[in-house]
């Protein structure tokens, strides 16, 4: 015989049934979707697709094509140099402001609105503001020539060699703000007796910073990063908008491979293998922040 105490309790199968019924439409979603669409391009990947997709399968061949390819090898190599810089640049830049922002400034809110007006804007708007910037003929370098230094040369978008440094500087100028009011609100968070109790130790505010509130925004720079590397994976519209990938092939990105073989080469099965390596670095990025966001935490 059951218990008082259990009889009125419903099954845990009908529990929060009403929000259970409402989540169904999230949850297909999800699954037919995103889940479908991932494992879809993932299976194509392996067929030698060209306008339309076919299940004529041919291995790890589009995948060999794809590592043989010039093209890809320059976008992985401009998506490095973009990466790597752009994460040193927007999180040393982005605390640098959030530190001095957090001294109780003057026109604190007038401040960080400016620094975060570049995220509102469209990469397309941002890459067509920085093209007039960095365009020799009437940007930076033209406007310094007039002012006597006739020798000033400032053109990374028409150099192939620095022509990336041109893209990374636009992408910086459009992400920092976003970083800078993300760590801004970790500093927030920090207790202000652990001021306090530094500066009654004598302790430099250097050193404050370095070995102590820093070690304890950890899951704030940790998010901030994937937010970061989840933006810097899939960087195109900033090529497209300031370069399209000139001069030549020097700006290309993997994004762009990824479109223009799909959609103007119309080599389907290229473009899901180009595809399916961007979800492996994605994958790379998340699992392990799922593991020391969740999975790492000791349960009590």
């Amino acid at each position: 015989m059951a218990s008082p105490s259990h009889a009125g309790r419903p099954n845990k199968l009908f529990r929060n049934l009403n929000a259970k019924i409402a989540s169904i439409p999230m949850v297909l979603t999800a699954m037919v979707i995103f889940l479908g669409g991932t494992i879809w391009t993932v299976v194509y990947s392996f067929t030698n697709s060209r306008l339309l997709p076919r299940a004529n399968f041919i291995g790890f061949e589009q995948y060999e094509r794809l590592w043989d390819a010039p093209r890809w090898i320059i976008s992985i190599q401009n998506l490095a140099i973009y990466g790597i810089l752009s994460l040193i640049f927007s999180i040393v830049i982005g605390f640098l402001l959030a530190a001095l922002m957090d001294q109780k400034i003057r026109f604190e809110n007038a401040f960080r609105t400016i620094f975060l007006y570049p995220f509102a804007l469209s990469f397309i708007v941002t890459g067509l503001v920085w093209q007039w910037i960095l365009n020799p003929d009437f940007g930076v370098q033209s406007i310094v020539r007039s002012l006597g230094w006739e020798t000033f040369t400032f053109n990374p978008l028409y150099n192939s060699e620095i022509v990336i440094y041109g893209i990374l500087i636009a992408g910086l100028w459009q992400g920092t703000g976003l970083v800078m009011c993300l760590l801004l609100a970790g500093l927030r968070g920090i207790d202000e007796d652990i001021w306090k109790a530094s500066r009654v130790d004598g302790i430099p505010m250097w050193k404050t910073y370095l070995f102590i509130i820093i070690p304890m925004m950890r899951p704030v720079f940790i998010t901030t990063l994937v937010i970061i590397t989840s933006g810097i994976v899939r960087l195109y519209d900033l090529v497209v908008a300031q370069t399209s990938g000139g001069p030549g092939i020097a700006s290309e990105v993997p994004a762009k491979y990824v479109y223009d073989y799909m959609f103007q080469a119309q080599n389907l099965g290229q473009g899901f293998a180009a595809s399916t390596m961007m979800l492996l670095t994605v994958a790379i990025i998340i699992i392990p922040w799922a593991y020391l966001e969740f999975g790492g935490k000791k349960r009590g």
